[in-house]
């Protein structure tokens, strides 16, 4: 027992040595929680330019994500597809309205009409309105002759009509509603499109023309020289065949086509009045190129 010596034993040395250790342990931890070793920012954030490259870097990130935005180009409200009505922000009914607006066959030609028919908000007509294009009849309409001023509302007897194969643009304006644009589109899908008008009711198959601008010019003009036409049987017609009638689309010349095969055959026009997409208009029509046999 007396040889073995106590681990509290130190000679003066060591003693010195310990607390001289502990020392500098406090001292490193005093120093460590009193004294800031943080160096001063070089960079003032709050510099002229600081704050100028950080406008420009927002100016930056503004441009991206505008540009990332859905572009609207000017665009006819009577034609927008259902698609189009969302990437506008119309909810589904707003859309509706109006295509049960359309389908009566009347048309949006103002701003105030488009708000009536679809109740859609102030926030979404301010945002898409001004990207509306009507046509030339609706923006630029024609003045009307206070001198001379022939009344078109009334039908002129047959003889009196001018020929609708050989009315010239000019004759055609003095029509309520037919302008420049429609009467060149008249003429140009006479000659170019038909080679000729076979009837008075090719006349509604213009784009833009509507029912009571077509009616004022039937009153004035009527085919008096008809184009002959190379009808087709119906019965045995293909869909490409009744999808070359002009104004006749292929996917309606196709529901036509099936329509028949699934019946075998047609007997009479006014079965095809049971084809939703068929107007009564385009059925009209499509008899001037088709025969039943």
């Amino acid at each position: 027992m007396n040889s073995f010596k106590s681990h509290f034993e130190f000679t003066r040395q060591q003693r010195f040595g310990i607390i001289t250790l502990l020392l500098l342990i406090f001292g490193s931890l005093a120093a460590f929680f009193f004294i800031s070793f943080e160096k001063p920012s070089v960079l003032d954030l709050s510099s002229p330019e600081v704050l100028a490259l950080q406008y420009e870097i927002d100016s930056l990130k503004a441009v991206e994500v505008e540009a990332k935005k859905p572009k609207i180009y000017p665009f006819n409200p009577n034609f927008i597809t259902d698609y189009k009505a969302y990437t506008l922000g119309m909810t589904p009914s707003e859309f509706d309205k109006l295509k049960a607006f359309r389908e009566k066959d009347q048309w949006v030609n103002s701003v105030a009409d488009f708000k009536k028919v679809t109740g859609v908000s102030d926030s979404i007509l301010n945002a898409i309105s001004p990207f509306f294009k009507f046509p030339d009849w609706v923006t630029n309409p024609k003045p009307k002759k206070q001198n001379g001023f022939v009344d078109y509302s009334k039908e002129k007897p047959f003889a009196q009509k001018i020929d609708l194969n050989k009315a010239t643009e000019a004759q055609l304006q003095q029509v309520s509603g037919i302008g420049e644009a429609l009467s060149k589109r008249i003429v140009t899908y006479r000659d170019n499109t038909l080679g000729g008008f076979s009837s008075d009711v090719q006349l509604s198959n213009v784009y833009g023309l509507r029912t009571d601008v077509v009616q004022r010019a039937l009153n004035q003009f009527t085919v008096k020289t008809p184009k002959t036409i190379q009808k087709l049987n119906l019965n045995t017609a293909s869909a490409s065949d009744i999808a070359t009638v002009p104004g006749v689309s292929y996917e309606l010349a196709k529901e036509i086509w099936e329509f028949r095969k699934l019946r075998e055959r047609v007997s009479y026009f006014s079965e095809l009045e049971k084809i939703e997409s068929l107007s009564s208009a385009k059925l009209q029509l499509i008899q001037l190129y088709l025969y039943i046999e």
